[in-house]
C-alpha cells in the first residue's frame, strides 16, 4: 500500500495545520518508534541523503529532524517525463518521555535515520524490594 506523504507549500501556512514557515516540496518521512526499557528507537526512511545533510534537534520536549536533499539534475534540465520528485525530509514530534538528551544518538545506514533518545533515569522502571516486617 502507497501512501502520500508529499506536501507543497506555496504561501507558508498548511490548512488545519500549525504556522508553517516551509516553503517548496518536502516530504514527511514513514517513521516507526519503538519504546523500548530505558529507550525511545526512532527509525526513519529518509533515502537518498548522507549523514552530513541530516539535522536532529532535540529541545523543550520536541524533537525535529530534517533531511535537505539536493536536485538530481541541474535547474535547467529538459524533462520529457517526471515522476521522482525531489524535496527535504522534515518530521516533528513532542516526546512525551523524559529524555536524556545529552546521550541521544543517531546514524544513517541504507536510507534508515536510527536515533537511539535513552529515558532520563527518573522515568526508567525500577524493582521495590519489599521486606518482610
Amino acid at each position: 500500500m502507497v501512501t502520500e506523504t508529499t506536501r507543497e507549500t506555496k504561501q507558508g501556512v498548511e490548512p488545519g495545520a500549525a504556522e508553517q514557515t516551509r516553503s517548496g516540496r518536502w516530504y514527511r518521512p514513514n517513521v516507526d518508534i519503538i519504546e523500548k526499557q530505558t529507550e525511545l528507537l526512532v527509525l526513519a526512511d529518509m533515502p537518498g541523503l548522507g549523514s552530513d545533510l541530516i539535522d536532529i534537534r532535540f529541545e523543550d520536549g520536541m524533537l525535529t529532524i530534517h533531511g535537505r536533499v539536493p536536485a538530481r539534475q541541474s535547474a535547467d534540465a529538459r524533462y520529457l517525463l517526471q515522476e521522482y520528485g525531489v524535496g527535504d525530509f522534515y518530521r516533528t514530534f513532542r516526546v512525551s518521555e523524559e529524555i536524556d538528551a545529552s546521550r541521544i544518538t543517531a546514524e544513517y545506514a541504507s536510507g534508515v535515520l536510527t536515533l537511539h533518545m535513552p529515558k532520563a533515569e527518573a522515568v526508567k522502571p525500577r524493582t521495590i524490594a519489599v521486606k518482610a516486617g
